[in-house]
């Protein structure tokens, strides 16, 4: 993990951070220890960004209209006194309290802005308080990058800066004992297409009631990082660069550009232990398959499927009946500069 993104309030409205505006929180309880607190402090010490997630919408608060919308309550609760401007006051102090209290954060992320609240001059004054923020699109103002949730936007390049946001079980974006996981495959696909396309990757993990990681996570967890480390080069320092290849290829695959290497992102399943590059023509210096380092053969020939144009760029003895829980990654060397 590059970064952290913490949920210091959800729906429901607890407040796992010290908050003079409700008792609601989490110093009230028998623990009555400030958790963001403590994980700002480990994200200082170790250099990992930190991101705050607030959910606008509170099933707790009095003064949050609860209409039925949503992502809210069927209505009203015993006692409740919905008041619009009196819950976004509240929420406005809470955020001041989030971006005053834990020294240096990176991303604040707003959800479901049931109340279609619009007020620019609130991400300004994060902004002014946390320079160094980026803001999503989820708030009561312009955000800097758009959040895709449990999907990834077809396409070969994002035109803006993009978010993914994807949880390690399809069910429940807390920890639930009967959870229905999606594949580690399925999830290194995901995170390889996004990153790929140039966005960014949130994945999310549920820590049980002891604050402890299920042993589930923790092996996928290892698997997708595992693969990760591997083939963290071809997104390091690189920018998409799928135009390179013809998109009615019949090789379907993305690519990354860095100088003259290329990545080639198999991020689908492939179907032949060969792709073909139309309508790259140079042969490559050296072509590696990054995920294990084995060197891949290279050529650049006609074949039957383009016999009536001409020769292109083809890799061949790809392993792809040994790997086939995960997704393989190409490097090619080019001794010479590829069109830009």
């Amino acid at each position: 993990m590059e970064f952290i993104c913490i949920t210091t309030k959800h729906h429901d409205g607890f407040c796992m951070f010290d908050t003079e505006y409700t008792d609601y929180n989490i110093m009230k309880t028998p623990y009555q220890k400030d958790i963001i607190k403590m994980i700002a402090a480990a994200c200082h010490q170790r250099g990992i960004k930190l991101g705050f997630y607030y959910s606008i919408p509170d099933w707790h608060h009095p003064n949050y209209p609860n209409r039925g919308r949503h992502h809210e309550m069927f209505g009203p609760q015993a006692g409740d006194q919905p008041d619009r401007e009196k819950y976004l006051n509240y929420v406005k102090n809470q955020m001041e309290e989030l971006c005053t209290n834990y020294g240096k954060i990176h991303q604040f992320f707003w959800d479901v802005n049931v109340l279609e609240w619009e007020e620019s001059e609130i991400n300004d004054r994060i902004r002014s308080l946390q320079p160094q923020v980026v803001i999503n699109d989820r708030g009561p103002g312009p955000g800097d990058f758009k959040t895709p949730e449990r999907s990834v936007p077809q396409g070969k390049e994002f035109d803006t800066p993009v978010l993914a946001v994807q949880s390690m079980g399809r069910e429940s974006w807390g920890y639930k004992k009967d959870e229905d996981y999606y594949s580690h495959k399925y999830l290194i696909q995901s995170i390889d297409k996004v990153l790929a396309m140039g966005g960014n990757y949130q994945l999310n993990v549920d820590p049980k009631t002891d604050g402890t990681i299920a042993d589930k996570d923790i092996k996928g967890l290892e698997k997708i990082g595992n693969w990760f480390n591997t083939v963290k080069e071809s997104f390091t320092e690189t920018r998409p660069a799928s135009y390179l290849v013809d998109s009615d290829a019949k090789d379907d695959v993305l690519i990354t550009k860095k100088g003259n290497t290329i990545y080639v992102h198999l991020y689908q399943e492939p179907s032949t232990e060969a792709i073909i590059l139309k309508p790259l023509d140079i042969m490559p210096e050296k072509v590696t398959l990054l995920n294990n380092g084995e060197k891949l053969e290279a050529t650049v020939d006609i074949t039957p499927w383009h016999w009536r144009e001409k020769p292109y760029l083809r890799i061949r003895n790809i392993a792809v009946n040994k790997y086939t829980d995960t997704v393989l990654v190409i490097k090619i060397k080019f001794d010479e500069s590829i069109n830009d």
